[in-house]
């Protein structure tokens, strides 16, 4: 007789040489990312075991973000590893070298993890290919921000139990969001119902294929859903004007209270940050540590983080059933 294993049993480990997306990632992959991270997250900062001592870690941010950076360098440094932080605004980059000339001479570094965050879709994928060390992907153009969605999914978890069976709502500028991405698609993959919610000049026609339920007013999109993800508006990606202004986009698809009134009363508000207040989100929701989990998700970025170190260093293989 077959013996049939619920799916995030299948495949518990992690043997993957580069973290560059969650598409890639196999239900039992994230749940064990999820583990791991839950683990780190109740040590205190010097409880942590020396995963990566000896090993060094370069942040490589072609564009800026201080959030993810630093959680990246914190999680690195709780391990035991030694972290260099690159300034591409002075680098050889900004002088007309080519991205696989930055790999030749970051290989000749030789480092034993690289996280990058790049403008351009594919870009930390290449990287991958031309560098020996670990690549972890922090962020490429509109396509996947692997470690947020991880942390979100962590948040989740740890307030609800459990991430199958949950509908979410994933609402605003879906089109240039590659947190969006990374998320529908973990959150499908763990058993989760995916709503999309914004004015059709935010939301692309390709999501559809994926299996999520689109709308285009948040009155229908919010009701009786579990959590609700607001993302932030990135009008520097914006080719042209596709909404007519931020206040505007408030009054159409900002959360405040009646909206939010719409969804189950337990619901947990989230936002990858940094938030634009009146925009996206009102700041008496932000702020409401009854439903919003916005801190706790930038506290669970460095737990997860921490956990794709330590995975990708020991690279434990997959196994059929998961681990008592």
């Amino acid at each position: 007789m077959t013996q049939s294993f619920p799916p995030a049993t299948i495949g518990y480990g992690f043997s993957h040489a580069h973290l560059l997306g969650i598409d890639p990632l196999k239900p039992g992959e994230i749940a064990y990312l999820l583990d791991r991270a839950a683990y780190f997250a109740e040590l205190e900062p010097g409880e942590a075991p020396d995963a990566l001592a000896g090993s060094t870690v370069i942040n490589l941010f072609f564009e800026n973000s201080t959030r993810t950076r630093s959680s990246f360098e914190i999680a690195a440094q709780r391990l035991g590893a030694d972290v260099v932080n690159m300034d591409v605004a002075t680098s050889s980059v900004k002088k007309g070298e080519t991205l696989i000339d930055t790999a030749d001479t970051l290989n000749a570094m030789r480092p034993d993890f690289l996280v990058v965050r790049h403008g351009q879709a594919g870009a930390v994928k290449l990287l991958s290919r031309k560098l020996d060390a670990h690549v972890l992907n922090g962020g490429d153009g509109k396509h996947e921000h692997p470690t947020q969605a991880l942390a979100d999914a962590l948040t989740i978890r740890r307030h609800k139990g459990k991430i199958d069976g949950l509908t979410v709502a994933i609402c605003g500028d879906i089109r240039h969001s590659r947190v969006a991405r990374s998320n529908l698609l973990l959150l499908q993959k763990m058993g989760a119902r995916v709503r999309l919610i914004g004015p059709p000049t935010l939301l692309p026609n390709s999501y559809e294929a994926l299996g999520v339920e689109v709308y285009h007013r948040m009155d229908e999109g919010l009701r009786d859903v579990d959590i609700v993800m607001m993302l932030r508006l990135q009008v520097e990606r914006m080719a042209g004007t596709l909404i007519p202004s931020g206040r505007e986009f408030f009054r159409f698809y900002g959360l405040d209270r009646d909206r939010l009134a719409l969804a189950k009363p337990d619901a947990l508000v989230m936002h990858p940050g940094p938030m634009n207040r009146g925009v996206e989100i009102a700041s008496d929701i932000a702020d409401d540590l009854d439903q919003s989990v916005i801190r706790e998700q930038v506290e669970m970025g460095v737990a997860v983080r921490m956990a794709c170190f330590e995975a990708l260093a020991t690279r434990r293989a997959p196994t059929t059933l998961r681990a008592a």
